[in-house]
């Protein structure tokens, strides 16, 4: 089987480097409006592109530079719940701005007594004539203190089992009752933060779906999270990828050593499988299927690997790894402040990017579902394994 990529006479390849020439330096909104930012996404949207048409995209935008708007919560997850069981209006009126980046979104969706135990959530929805009235607290909220949206899981009948009472919302994030608080994490920055719910009052029309169907979306959204997060880059999809780290060391014209040469090859290898795996999932979603067990599998297996790619890039930094903002390359070289080595239709990351990701690694593992319950899902719906016993 050929693993290669169509040749640079490929038509994907042609139009998209037209569009580009028409339009260079193109904003989100021109990429949003030529289907370029979700290619996978049905048309008006996207492109209902085929996995090698993503592929050859995300290819020209990284030969070009380009960058998707950042908005990975509204494009990888509340967007395709939004065109799962969204409503036309609600379609027409967040789409556009969820993929030009115009409008931030988050997750309301994690609370302090409800994380891997989602269906546990407090956090509770009254409806009050053509509102609803919502009173609770989510925690480890990413991006709430930009975002312009959060897709919000609130109970609406507390006397219902558990994962059949909730339902799923888009909620305004400059709403009265709405309060942001910061999490600083150990990379000094302020991602996450806790969210406070007093009395915000919600317009029936942001239901998203049928009341008390909020657990199924839910499902859709967290299988979605879980493949946005496990995207090429090694940081949930974002960064550099481990061939990434290879072309460094190849370009540097360093030997690192039998030991660091072995472990390059490795997460070489790694990130190989993962891009295949990731096309497979692909492959079922332009199939009509929602992401099932393999988006657990492929999370599971790509944050550890995440977080090997970090360690590795850590230790061909050599002692320059201890300074905040150093990266491989300084070790390669053998002095600090040797930078980036951007590469022929390569990408090149800031040092200070290489060490802030060390520093975010360990999180790739308890984000979006822990690798445990990761592994949770696939023994009981892969390998059909008993579930563990009522505590």
């Amino acid at each position: 089987m050929d693993f290669a990529l169509p040749q640079d006479d490929h038509p994907v390849r042609t139009a998209f480097r037209a569009w580009l020439a028409a339009n260079p330096q193109p904003s989100g909104r021109q990429l949003a409006e030529a289907g370029y930012v979700a290619p996978h996404w049905p048309k008006p949207w996207g492109l209902d592109a085929d996995p090698i048409t993503q592929l050859v995209i995300d290819d020209e935008m990284r030969k070009a530079g380009l960058h998707r708007p950042l908005n990975p919560i509204g494009i990888g997850w509340a967007g395709p719940t939004l065109l799962h069981a969204g409503s036309a209006e609600q379609q027409d009126r967040y789409l556009p701005g969820i993929l030009s980046g115009e409008e931030v979104w988050c997750q309301l969706f994690s609370e302090p007594g409800a994380g891997s135990d989602l269906a546990s959530l407090t956090t509770r929805a009254v409806r009050d004539g053509d509102e609803w009235v919502v009173q609770g607290q989510k925690v480890w909220t990413t991006l709430a203190h930009i975002s312009r949206y959060g897709i919000l899981l609130a109970r609406t009948d507390p006397d219902a089992p558990k994962h059949e009472g909730i339902s799923y919302f888009v909620c305004p994030m400059d709403a009265k009752g709405v309060t942001v608080r910061p999490i600083v994490d150990m990379t000094g920055d302020h991602a996450f933060n806790e969210v406070f719910l007093d009395d915000v009052r919600i317009p029936v029309e942001n239901l998203v779906g049928q009341v008390n169907d909020g657990w199924r979306l839910a499902k859709v959204t967290l299988g979605n999270e879980r493949v946005s997060l496990s995207g090429e880059g090694a940081l949930w999809g974002n960064g550099p990828t481990a061939a990434d780290l290879v072309d460094l060391v190849r370009r540097s014209g360093t030997d690192p050593g039998a030991v660091l040469r072995e472990r390059l090859v490795r997460v070489w290898s790694e990130g190989e499988i993962l891009r295949w795996v990731r096309m497979r999932t692909l492959s079922a979603r332009i199939a009509g299927r929602e992401p099932g067990p393999e988006a657990s599998v492929r999370k599971a297996l790509a944050d550890r690997h995440g977080g090997l790619v970090m360690d590795l890039a850590r230790d061909l930094a050599g002692p320059y790894g201890l300074l905040s903002d150093s990266g491989p390359m300084d070790g390669l070289a053998g002095k600090h402040g040797a930078g980036m080595m951007p590469g022929e239709g390569g990408a090149a990351w800031p040092s200070a990017f290489w060490a802030k990701g060390f520093l975010f690694s360990p999180a790739l593992t308890i984000g979006g579902g822990t690798a445990e319950v990761q592994r949770n899902i696939v023994a009981e719906r892969v390998l059909g394994l008993p579930h563990d016993p009522a505590a």
